[in-house]
């Protein structure tokens, strides 16, 4: 089934196939900043996207597993606190299944988009600077910095199908403030619920006095920031295109 591509780089890629019934959703000229990723690449995901929902589904299941000593420890009602990356593949799972479903889910949409900026550029971040190897396995380790840095490429096909609204863009950035405050400020239940810092481990628990919990909490706010100004750029740029 040949696919409806609306993109100035239709004749440069060609047609593409996909899943039956499938078609690509239009794409906004617009700037670099916000939408980085060559088209071809764009539309390849699309493409691929019952395959890229699955991935990300397999991976929340695998990323609450690899928490599951951690949420043992933390209260029932902090767990939703813990496990940032899972729940942000979760988010960009249902957000493009949402899409392919023709379901109006904005702020999921925007709850992706921010998962995925700030877990797949702080994820990288803590394992390469302030983590490092340590006693981790080695493919774990680049596992764990190659798949979420995948996660931030994910956020950047978003802007094809959401509108980036001003209240969704407000959910969104509400729940990872909120986020940031318990995890590196505000303990709600004993104490911080960020991912846990091999950095942080000393003989008896976790020392969140050192620097190393300032360094994450810093990167995360500035990610945080970050997602936030992106999302509004795209808004802005997406509403001169419509006038």
């Amino acid at each position: 089934m040949r696919l409806v591509v609306v993109s100035r780089d239709r004749r440069r890629y060609g047609a593409l196939r996909a899943f039956p019934g499938m078609t690509l959703p239009a794409r906004d000229d617009l700037p670099r900043y916000v939408a980085p990723l060559p088209t071809w690449l764009e539309d390849l995901a699309f493409k691929l996207l019952p395959l890229i929902v699955l991935v990300n589904l397999v991976g929340t299941a695998f990323g609450f597993w690899y928490y599951r000593f951690q949420l043992e420890a933390t209260p029932l009602a902090a767990w939703i606190f813990v496990p940032d990356s899972p729940v942000a593949t979760l988010f960009i799972g249902l957000s493009l299944a949402a899409y392919r479903l023709d379901i109006d889910a904005e702020p999921l949409h925007m709850l992706a988009f921010f998962g995925c900026i700030k877990l797949g550029l702080w994820t990288p971040f803590v394992q390469l600077v302030v983590n490092g190897q340590g006693s981790l396995w080695w493919g774990m380790y680049w596992f764990l910095v190659l798949s979420h840095a995948a996660m931030a490429v994910e956020a950047f096909v978003i802007h094809r199908y959401a509108s980036f609204s001003i209240p969704a863009v407000a959910v969104a950035a509400f729940w990872y403030v909120l986020n940031d405050l318990v995890d590196y400020f505000t303990p709600v239940f004993g104490t911080f619920h960020h991912t846990e810092l091999r950095a942080e481990l000393v003989r008896g628990g976790f020392d969140h006095t050192l620097q190393a919990h300032n360094v994450a909490a810093g990167a995360a706010i500035l990610l945080t920031v970050l997602a936030t100004f992106l999302a509004l750029s795209t808004r802005i740029e997406k509403l001169k295109r419509t006038r």
